[in-house]
């Protein structure tokens, strides 16, 4: 008995390592992703406040560019703009691959990063 409570606490312990691993792995790949795509729509500017001297975030313009880049990466999420600041969120789900046997099917993971336009008087 004291046999088999041991194999079954290892086989937790390495369900635990290695399904908690997979997911550490996707969360930074996501948060990687998200990263990217905020600088990515941090760099889409307003043409017209560029010509009148102010470097400003083109809106729509960064959500576009930041959905782009989510899309071509393979990551989906949600993208957001307050004032020269933009944030992208990136979440999903991780199939499990040894939890699944006492019915934890997949893991969660969410990434956020946020980027700031600057021009070079920042």
């Amino acid at each position: 008995m004291w046999t088999l409570s041991v194999a079954v606490a290892m086989l937790a312990v390495a369900a635990l390592v290695l399904d908690g691993g997979y997911t550490m792995s996707a969360k930074r790949t996501a948060m990687h992703d998200a990263e990217q795509a905020a600088r990515v729509g941090a760099d889409a500017l307003d043409q017209a406040s560029l010509r009148s001297g102010v470097t400003a975030v083109s809106r729509d313009g960064a959500v576009t560019a930041a959905q782009t880049y989510l899309a071509r990466a393979g990551a989906t999420g949600t993208v957001s703009v307050s004032g020269d600041a933009v944030t992208v969120v990136v979440s999903g789900h991780r199939d499990t691959t040894l939890l699944s046997a006492i019915g934890v099917d997949s893991l969660a993971y969410r990434a956020e990063a946020t980027a700031v336009s600057i021009d070079e008087d920042d």
